[in-house]
């Protein structure tokens, strides 16, 4: 990575949609390359996926970082539990929820998905309090589900809703000493 490379992600806006997309499309076709059917058939249409995403980043819930001119990865960040997923005691609780974590291919392999998480965990803990980094994760993409656990996460449950192939919940508490993001070392 370059020495120039931001330390922090940067707020997106509708003007970034097709640079989300492409990042998603190049993680699809790398999943599908390795047998695993994770936005194969964008769920339930891609046209209703691509608004969810136009929508987040209208919403000012995703997040950019970038390698100078070029994007490495984007996550998008809420307050707010998706009410069919997690339980009414959990959307109580104050937490980070974590939706299309995607690192660019060439970035692969540098820790750089593991830093974006605790800063997300880590703004939230300051701005509002936030206990818990919660995600859902694919349920058939398993390697997925290692990788999470191998970040601390925990296996809460599988939440079946509506066939949305998205439905593995897992989570962890937020450190109180959380360290800072800092991908210059990455």
């Amino acid at each position: 990575m370059e020495q120039d490379l931001d330390t922090l992600p940067q707020l997106a806006g509708p003007e970034d949609l097709q640079i989300i997309l492409d990042l998603i499309g190049e993680a699809a076709d790398w999943l599908q390359s390795r047998g695993i059917d994770q936005w194969q058939n964008p769920w339930p249409t891609r046209e209703e996926r691509d608004e969810r995403v136009r929508k987040s980043l209208c919403d000012g819930d995703t997040w950019l970082l970038w390698d100078g001119p070029t994007p490495v990865a984007t996550a998008t960040t809420c307050r707010q539990a998706h009410p069919k997923l997690w339980k009414e005691l959990e959307q109580a609780e104050p937490a980070i929820y974590v939706h299309r974590l995607v690192v660019g291919r060439k970035y692969a392999g540098r820790n750089i998905g593991a830093r974006l998480l605790d800063w997300a965990a880590t703004r939230a803990a300051r701005e509002y309090g936030a206990l818990w980094a919660r995600v859902d994760v694919w349920n058939t993409n398993k390697a997925l589900h290692a990788y999470y656990e191998q970040l601390a996460f925990r296996y809460v449950r599988r939440a079946d809703y509506e066939d949305c192939p998205a439905t593995t919940l897992f989570e962890r508490p937020i450190r109180r000493q959380p360290k800072p993001l800092d991908l210059a070392r990455a």
